[in-house]
């Protein structure tokens, strides 16, 4: 686990010094080592977080022996053993580690892109040609390591955190396509970037650069496989869901570093500890707890721990826990992401990273197999449910009612009010509204009337729709195929990565192996959800080998109190330095009227969500200054 830079560049505003500068931004993602090569116009650089062959030796960037080979890798390679034997073993090649750097080098040098099918993992890298004077770049499957490149007329460059990139581009500019999607998601889209000269590489993407030019390619693209929903019956999907399982959870604990497990109290995370400690025994687990009985979910976690006597360690937390942790987070991020679910991440990280290097978590499970109440909205919706019916009848009404996430009533109002609005919409675009915090015409509200007509001759919408079009029949697993590939990279995996390699550690998700994946793109819509259940197979396949008490329950999730701290502690720091009128003004992009209006919202009798969208203010405001004032 490290991270990985680059410049193929011809400016005399490159050096060796001014690469090593960028590349040590982001040394909290490798802090045991970091190396640096440069060849002619091309420089690649890593700073290493040792988890597989802590030995120098397995250092990058890595050269192979003919010198002419060069690697640099972001993430693991699980199953590089497996391939080393398959593929690699006719070469006769003096191996000089026992990494799945060096496996990788091999794969590439003897087999080029065709290897890249066969990875099954999560990384990022830069393999290089010095006598081609070629360079690849590619990204994992579900892109769960980031890539960010840019083509200038300075050249090509390319890091895994935005942040390594500012020293060496040419003066950055906002991307106003990029800012509205933001506000509208709270997250950036995973081919975009924040700033116009950056994208990112896609999920399953590959791109070859040369002296010739640049050209890009897939090497995975997720597919509903269709043709193969009656194969299974639904009680041979449960067996070869956990043999799958399992196979997987075995993958992801080699390690030569400590590895333990996060474990929430939720049906996922339980579901990879009782796997993990059939085979690790006193497995470390790791949860939090909150003050708050409504989101604690800590006995939850503790019945799992003891069913399977896991050392467990369990962290309540206190709003001062929660306040420190958010200027850290603030301070760390480097490109504008808004969900505040980050900040309890981020203190799991921190305080894990005492214990162990390496944790598993259950993310992914709720995307591939329908765990979120939007999944069951869309279900109830779908098959003309007596509630769904209800809602869509009264959504004049509902709308009319206070709606806020701050008390029951409240928020139920607020889940029936969606419900109703979406139930009148098409597949797709119920979609997008369902995947929004605010919709086209509120987002716009935020700008001003320069900022405002820039976006509006822009094609933003088009980006979300790229996602939502393909929603078009009666199989609910174009939803969840339409969330693997703008909600999991977008958010979820941008959110781990960033929380993860914050506090130096390593988190891998055992749902979304290679064959979990295509598992659960393999199975009808109605093995994960009906009238009775979300993420239904994956409950019923463990039900066995978890506690009862764990069924049958309310999803629960944590609800960061920014509404509280917004009206108080936070809200002089708000309106008089980030949204303060002569900066707004100075800055050119907000409209202050419309900020005026939100705090009035803030401290009104019905706030509604509005503290979702100040965050997404705060978060962007406190980036801008933090990256784009210096360069003005």
């Amino acid at each position: 686990m490290c991270g990985i830079l680059g410049a193929i560049s011809g400016s005399s505003k490159i050096n060796n010094d001014v690469f090593r500068s960028a590349l040590l931004c982001m040394h909290r993602r490798g802090p045991d080592a970091h190396g640096l090569f440069h060849h002619h116009q091309t420089w690649l650089g890593q700073v290493r977080l040792s988890i597989i062959d802590t030995s120098p030796d397995a250092n990058q960037p890595f050269i192979d022996e003919s010198k002419r080979y060069v690697l640099v890798l972001n993430g693991e390679i699980f199953n590089f053993m497996a391939l080393k034997s398959t593929y690699l073993s006719a070469f006769n090649i003096d191996f000089k580690t026992h990494s799945d750097t060096e496996v990788l080098l091999h794969l590439l040098i003897h087999y080029g892109t065709a290897c890249l099918p066969w990875l099954n993992g999560f990384f990022a890298f830069a393999f290089y040609d010095k006598q081609e004077d070629r360079c690849l770049i590619a990204r994992d499957r579900l892109g769960k390591k980031p890539l960010y490149w840019a083509q200038t007329t300075d050249g090509v460059f390319f890091g895994s955190e935005l942040k390594s990139l500012f020293p060496i581009l040419p003066k950055p500019e906002i991307n106003t396509e990029a800012l509205m999607l933001y506000f509208r998601l709270n997250y950036i889209p995973p081919h975009l970037s924040i700033l116009k000269q950056v994208r990112k590489v896609l999920p399953g993407e590959y791109i070859e650069i040369s002296s010739t030019g640049r050209t890009s390619n897939t090497f995975y693209t997720p597919t509903l496989h269709t043709e193969r929903y009656e194969r299974l019956n639904y009680n041979d999907a449960q067996v070869e869901l956990q043999q799958r399982m399992r196979q997987s959870v075995h993958d992801r604990l080699v390690s030569d570093v400590p590895v333990g497990a996060f474990l929430s109290g939720g049906i996922d995370s339980s579901v990879i500890v009782a796997l993990a400690a059939e085979q690790v025994p006193k497995l470390k687990t790791f949860s939090i707890g909150f003050n708050n009985p409504q989101f604690d979910e800590t006995a939850y976690a503790q019945l799992v721990s003891k069913k399977y006597q896991t050392e467990h360690h369990a962290f309540y937390l206190n709003e001062a826990d929660f306040k420190n942790a958010l200027h850290e987070i603030l301070d760390y991020i480097d490109e504008p992401f808004a969900d505040s679910s980050c900040i309890p991440l981020y203190i799991l990280c921190q305080k894990t990273k005492h214990e162990i290097t390496v944790a598993l978590g259950g993310d992914g499970g709720d995307e591939l197999f329908g765990g979120y109440h939007k999944h069951r909205a869309e279900w109830a919706i779908r098959n003309s449910s007596l509630l769904a019916m209800a809602v869509k009848t009264s959504a004049p009404l509902l709308q009319k009612l206070p709606q806020n996430k701050n008390t029951r009533i409240g928020d139920i109002t607020r889940k029936l009010a969606k419900l109703g609005a979406g139930a009148s919409l098409t597949p797709n675009n119920r979609y997008i509204r369902w995947a929004s915090i605010l919709d086209q015409q509120d987002a716009l509200l935020l700008f001003n009337e320069k900022t405002r007509l820039r976006i509006e001759q822009t094609n933003s919408e088009q980006h979300l729709e790229r996602y939502a079009n393909p929603i078009q029949s009666d199989d609910l697993n174009e939803v969840l195929l339409a969330d693997i590939q703008l909600v999991l990279p977008g958010d979820m995996l941008q959110k781990i990565d960033w929380m993860s390699m914050a506090n130096s550690m390593e988190v891998r998700s055992p749902f979304l192996d290679d064959r979990v994946l295509d598992f659960a793109l393999s199975i009808p819509d109605h093995f994960k959800i009906d009238r009775t259940f979300k993420k239904k197979i994956v409950q019923d396949a463990f039900r066995n080998m978890l506690p009862n008490e764990l069924y049958n329950r309310p999803k629960q999730g944590f609800e960061i109190p920014l509404l509280d701290w917004f009206r108080t502690d936070l809200n002089d720091y708000i309106f008089n330095d980030l949204l303060e009128k002569q900066f707004i003004e100075e800055q050119g992009i907000f409209d202050y009227e419309r900020i005026v209006w939100m705090r009035k919202k803030l401290h009104s009798p019905n706030p509604g969500y509005i503290q979702a969208t100040l965050w997404a203010l705060i978060v962007f405001q406190h980036w801008y200054k933090k990256y784009m004032v210096p360069c003005a």
